[in-house]
């Protein structure tokens, strides 16, 4: 007999719904489910790409359960394509005194209302910044920060080196089909499989989960 696919409680999953993302519902229990395999070494959970929290209500529970931390890495004031003018702005989470956008103060309300608050680290700064002054091994890193290759491949370059062996690599937004997405993540992806230092775990749609088999990335 197999065991079950792990899941969320029902609150946590109705938090994670209420929450201001992007991530649908069936790659967020994608998420989950490699983030609560993971927590089995015994290392703390990170992200890159906290935005105002959505994924981090599962990052955080799933820490919860392994009794790890949850660390989520990001500047807060917006990828290029939440910028106004394009796509994904959203004027609601812009600061009126600064004029720039601050998803800091929303990110703290939802891990509040999700009563996850004491199960999550918030890395406030650049990925690259963060990660050079990172030194442990993680369980778990979850890419899902800028879109751009620079950004893309920071993430990758700063943060996969730290995934312990037996850990897992995940990457949101992977579109092989240019017409479905950016390419960015794709090419990291593309980029971890040909290292040889990652093996693929499991697709669910633009969410890809691979573990680390070898050095190097």
């Amino acid at each position: 007999m197999t065991a079950a696919t792990p899941s969320p409680s029902p609150d946590v999953l109705a938090a994670f719904e209420a929450a201001k993302g992007f991530m649908p519902v069936h790659e967020g229990l994608a998420l989950y489910a490699a983030a609560t395999g993971a927590g089995v070494l015994g290392l703390p959970l990170l992200e890159v790409g906290t935005y105002c929290g959505r994924s981090t209500i599962l990052l955080a529970d799933a820490a919860r359960t392994a009794g790890v931390s949850a660390l989520t890495v990001d500047h807060h004031r917006g990828s290029e394509e939440q910028q106004p003018g394009w796509e994904y702005h959203d004027p609601t989470v812009v600061d009126p005194e600064v004029g720039l956008m601050d998803t800091l103060p929303t990110f703290r309300r939802t891990l509040h209302r999700a009563g996850l608050e004491e199960h999550v680290v918030a890395l406030v700064g650049r990925s690259p910044q963060v990660a050079a002054v990172w030194a442990g091994p993680l369980g778990l890193v979850f890419i899902d920060g800028g879109h751009t290759d620079e950004h893309a491949n920071g993430d990758y370059e700063g943060w996969a080196p730290h995934v312990a062996e037996g850990g897992l690599l995940v990457i949101h937004d992977v579109f092989p089909d240019p017409a479905d997405g950016g390419q960015a993540p794709y090419r990291v992806y593309l980029r971890a499989l040909a290292s040889g230092a990652f093996t693929e775990v499991s697709v669910t749609d633009s969410l890809r989960v691979l573990r680390r088999t070898g050095a190097g990335i």
